[in-house]
């Protein structure tokens, strides 16, 4: 691990890669609901890092010793709310995906939804979570493929991508370059509602094919 000072009260913990940020926010968390993290007040997980936001300086001095002397699970655990996401593939990336991954369309939504995802972590704008699929560390990834040479200057809200290792939701309308293979109603930003984001760092997702 290794520590940058982000303000007064608050650490980046940098690590090699996303496995490890997911290992090290879990136990990080298990500690924080056992009580073993006083004055931590937030953590944000990223695609290489974990910010640490405490409430002193000496908050974040201690939880700098206790983070440094946890011990990783070899895996991160099935923990949070699990979430079912209703979607219609009919995106007008569907066939290049299936091309790429070298298979047809059906299989292309076989293997989304019957892959656990999980969010990673949130970024890009609000709401949008990165999704990863819950597998062995050795699995091949069902669904990896490249952005968009071209990024789009309008995506809808609530279209459906792939771009690298990740799956996501666009919360609402925005440019983007990921994949789309279809578009979900189910809204994932809600100013209104308590968190405003349906998909938080931890939540695992199911994708269901409409109709099906």
């Amino acid at each position: 691990m290794r520590w940058r000072p982000c303000g007064d009260a608050a650490a980046l913990v940098e690590v090699d890669d996303l496995d490890t940020v997911l290992r090290l926010h879990a136990a990080v968390a298990d500690a924080r609901r056992d009580g073993g993290l006083p004055g931590v007040v937030d953590l944000v997980p990223a695609a290489r890092t974990l910010l640490l936001r405490c409430a002193t300086t000496t908050d974040l001095e201690r939880a700098a010793e206790t983070v440094a002397g946890l011990t990783l699970p070899d895996v991160p655990p099935a923990t949070g709310d699990t979430v079912s996401l209703e979607v219609t593939y009919d995106g007008e990336d569907l066939d290049d995906v299936a091309g790429h991954l070298g298979c047809d369309v059906a299989e292309v939504v076989r293997r989304h939804t019957s892959t656990a995802w999980r969010v990673a972590f949130t970024g890009f704008a609000p709401g949008f979570g990165y999704l990863v699929p819950e597998r062995d560390r050795d699995a091949p990834h069902p669904l990896e493929v490249p952005r968009r040479p071209e990024s789009r200057t309008r995506v809808p809200a609530g279209a459906v991508g792939l771009a690298g290792e990740f799956s996501g939701v666009y919360p609402r309308s925005s440019p983007g370059g990921w994949q789309l293979i279809g578009s979900t109603r189910t809204p994932t930003w809600d100013v209104d509602v308590d968190p405003p984001a349906l998909l938080v760092p931890g939540t695992r997702v199911r994708f269901v094919e409409a109709g099906a």
